[in-house]
């Protein structure tokens, strides 16, 4: 199947939503929020992976490789990361980087 950026935009913007909604439930066990944030995370790196740079380049203020090389780090480094960190980044990273995500798909109509 062949994705253009907007989709792929999208699949950012769509698991973002989904993992502020798992880290707001409090209802949650911390460990299945822990594993769905990190699944929702390697998605979020495939698409970043795809993205052309020359469109990543009007967000300067994201770390666009890192976030491409997440997805790969937490599925072959799965032993390295915590819970602190993954959710850490849940928390405070991912609202940045879905703002990013939408300006650059609001750029792509």
């Amino acid at each position: 199947m062949n994705r253009d950026v907007g989709d792929r935009l999208d699949d950012v913007i769509r698991a973002c939503g989904v993992i502020a909604r798992y880290v707001s439930e409090t209802d949650l066990p911390e460990d299945l929020v822990y594993d769905a944030v990190r699944m929702r995370l390697v998605e979020i790196g495939e698409a970043v992976r795809m993205l052309p740079s020359a469109v990543t380049r009007a967000e300067p203020d994201i770390p666009w490789s890192r976030v491409s090389l997440l997805g790969e780090r937490l599925t072959r480094r799965y032993f390295d990361t915590t819970p602190a960190i993954v959710l850490g980044t849940a928390r405070v990273d991912v609202p940045h980087l879905c703002a990013a995500a939408r300006r650059l798909r609001a750029q792509q109509h």
